[in-house]
Formats: structure tokens, C-alpha cells, sequence
């Protein structure tokens, strides 16, 4: 019985793609389509209005953890190579202003949770983190806009310990991530 998964061409000649093992010769739709069905609720936001080089590393972690959808406000284009090709897996979204984005979420019910370390947010460790959030990281330096930040139900900053302002983003959007999953879907 033939798999209507398998991509012939991989099957035959190897799959050099960085793919578990469970998606080895896999096309790459199928794959799309599979991680789709079985993608956690939350979704990732990336406010891009200086051309961020750290979203290609944002875009891989959301597809390490299987995220409903990544969300570019701002600029259309990024650096992809950090997300070494994982953006092909996902369900990507474009929104070219914070209100595009905003109108994007309304109808929904996701909550938009915003994550910058300014004054008055909650650490995360104390921070309540719904299932059904929507992750905003805002710019490399800047962080996130004024104009973001009025929309965040609420902003969570990642406790540090070392001499260091703040973490490169592309590390916070794993780190919060991972607690995100933590959180709603390992049991111990």
C-alpha cells in the first residue's frame, strides 16, 4: 500500500532535511499539513519594524513547539536563515500595522500577552499564561512598541541573574515558549 505521504524522490534518493525521523521522505505539504492538525493553540507575534534579524531564530522555535501560527507585524520582510527553512511548516501571517493586527485577533479569543522586560511586568515565573495566548516579542533593543504594549492584556518579563539588560529575543521566544508548553501540556 502506497503512502500518499512519501515523496518518491526523497524515498529515493535520502532526505537531507533537518525532519524528526517521523517525517523522513515525508512531502513537504503533508508534513505542513500534519503539524496544522496537531498544532498547540497558542500563536507568536514578532513586531518588525526595524528589520529584526532574530525572527528567522523566533520562527524555528515556534515550529520546535508547534505553534498554531506566527504573526510578522510591520515589515513584510526577514532574515530567514536563522529559521532554517522551518517557516515552510508553518501557517505565517502578515499584518503591516499593530491595528491590522489587532483587527486580526479581535474576533477571536486569543489574548494577547505581551513580552518585554519594562517596568511593571509580571515575572514569569509568577505570571498567569493562558492557553489560548498570542506571544508578542517585540524589536531586538527597542522591545515593544507603546503602541503594542496599550493592546497586551498583560507583559511578562524573563527573571535575570547576570550583569546583562536583557536576553537576545530569539532566546526569550524559547524560553517562553517552553514554559508555555510546561505549562498546558506536560504532565509529570
Amino acid at each position: 500500500m502506497m503512502n500518499d505521504n512519501i515523496d518518491p524522490q526523497l524515498a529515493q534518493n535520502g532526505d537531507p532535511r533537518n525532519v524528526q525521523d517521523t517525517y523522513k521522505n515525508w512531502k513537504l505539504e503533508a508534513i505542513k499539513n500534519d503539524l496544522q492538525a496537531k498544532a498547540f493553540g497558542v500563536h507568536v507575534a514578532i513586531e518588525n519594524y526595524q528589520h529584526d534579524y532574530n525572527i528567522g531564530t523566533i520562527v524555528r522555535s515556534a515550529n520546535a513547539f508547534n505553534v498554531a501560527g506566527v504573526h510578522i507585524i510591520g515589515k513584510r520582510h526577514w532574515n530567514r536563515r536563522g529559521a532554517m527553512a522551518t517557516e515552510k511548516y508553518l501557517q505565517l501571517y502578515h499584518h503591516p500595522t499593530v491595528v491590522d493586527f489587532i483587527n486580526w485577533v479581535a474576533p477571536t479569543t486569543l489574548v494577547i500577552i505581551g513580552i518585554d522586560n519594562i517596568a511593571n511586568s509580571i515575572p514569569l515565573h509568577q505570571a498567569n499564561i493562558p492557553e489560548n495566548a498570542i506571544l508578542v516579542f517585540g524589536q531586538e533593543g527597542p522591545g515593544l512598541s507603546v503602541e503594542m504594549q496599550s493592546y497586551c492584556k498583560r507583559i511578562i518579563a524573563i527573571e535575570q541573574f547576570g550583569s546583562t539588560r536583557s536576553i537576545n529575543v530569539g532566546v526569550a521566544a524559547g524560553i517562553v515558549l517552553y514554559e508555555w508548553v510546561r505549562r498546558h501540556h506536560i504532565t509529570m
